[in-house]
């Protein structure tokens, strides 16, 4: 085990965590943003420097200071480690570069982007970003290329941060896309625009931190922030299938179908093609209930969980009105530390 210090906060974890995951243990604002890196891919992170931040000691056998900032997602952690992330003011003033950086070639896609609402780059800009650019230079454009009838890509608003290249890579033995060409000229493409139709090349759109590969199926449907997002599960025939998705309602219709993610928006029970594209009804599911929306998120507006009653808080609670939220799933008992 070693003991680490982030933001002032000490906290153990085991040898061979990163940064990235330590910060995670103890959650909340500190935590780095991340834009390519994902737990669940081996091998991603490192790619996009979001995460970028100041070792101010080394380890308690070296405490010297690492000379640059580091990235914190491929970053492992020593005994004695001292870290600096939102109290450092370099790394938040690296952090505004490296938005300024991922938007310079980004197109102002956002009012007709299915992505938005959910982005990862929208979040990362509105939290650490500025109002203003200095980029005066005509933006990066590609040519379009169908790669089949369920995703679509827009390679303009692509980061490339490799997260749908290790998908296909480590779910499928099939991959036929990848990044080709080298430096500003790189881009997703497939082999001599071959089309992508695995089993669970949908999953490629749930790890997109950006708009660059969307559902076909729910392209300009609907606003994600005018949906209902429900948790429901399907006993699945398909192989490596969790069958555990997130449905989003408009009225009684099912417009996509989604994996579920965690508060770091990452995927952790993959979903082949055919609970995603084709199990569109109902009847088709097994509902649990609401899904839990952060209430920072611009969904929440339109989000009808309803809230954690705490009986320690609300004071002289019938019997009767405890028993009742018990009964009642969108409703959970808890205690003050929940």
């Amino acid at each position: 085990m070693a003991k680490i210090t982030f933001d002032g906060i000490e906290i153990e974890v085991a040898d061979g965590t990163t940064i990235m995951n330590a910060a995670r243990q103890i959650g909340g604002s500190i935590v780095p943003p991340a834009m390519c890196y994902y737990t669940p891919l081996k091998g991603s992170g490192g790619k996009c420097r979001a995460c970028l931040v100041k070792v101010s000691a080394g380890s308690a056998k070296d405490p010297r200071p690492m000379p640059k900032l580091v990235a914190s997602c491929i970053t492992t952690v020593q005994d004695g480690m001292v870290v600096e992330n939102t109290i450092n003011e370099q790394v938040m003033d690296v952090r505004k570069g490296i938005v300024e950086m991922l938007l310079i070639n980004h197109p102002l896609d956002c009012p007709v982007c299915d992505q938005a609402g959910e982005c990862s780059l929208q979040d990362f800009a509105f939290e650490h970003g500025l109002s203003t650019t200095r980029y005066e230079e005509e933006r990066r454009t590609f040519e379009k290329i169908d790669i089949g009838p369920l995703i679509q890509l827009h390679m303009t608003r692509c980061i490339l941060c490799y997260r749908c290249v290790y998908t296909a890579d480590q779910l499928t033995p099939e991959r036929v896309h990848g990044v080709l060409g080298r430096g500003d000229a790189s881009e997703i493409g497939t082999y001599i625009e071959n089309i992508i139709d695995n089993e669970f090349s949908g999953n490629v759109i749930d790890v997109c931190p950006v708009g660059a590969l969307t559902d076909k199926t729910f392209r300009f449907k609907q606003r994600v922030w005018f949906t209902k997002p429900v948790n429901a599960h399907r006993n699945c025939e398909t192989d490596k299938c969790e069958g555990r998705v997130t449905l989003w309602y408009k009225g009684k219709d099912v417009l996509r179908v989604t994996a579920r993610k965690d508060e770091y928006g990452e995927v952790k029970e993959w979903i082949c093609n055919t609970c995603r594209f084709d199990k569109k009804e109902t009847s088709d599911w097994t509902l649990e209930g609401p899904a839990h929306i952060n209430r920072a998120s611009v969904i929440a507006q339109n989000h009808y969980e309803l809230p954690v009653v705490n009986p320690q808080v609300i004071q002289d609670l019938p019997e009767s009105t405890t028993r009742e939220l018990e009964r009642n799933p969108p409703l959970r008992l808890g205690g003050l530390n929940n």
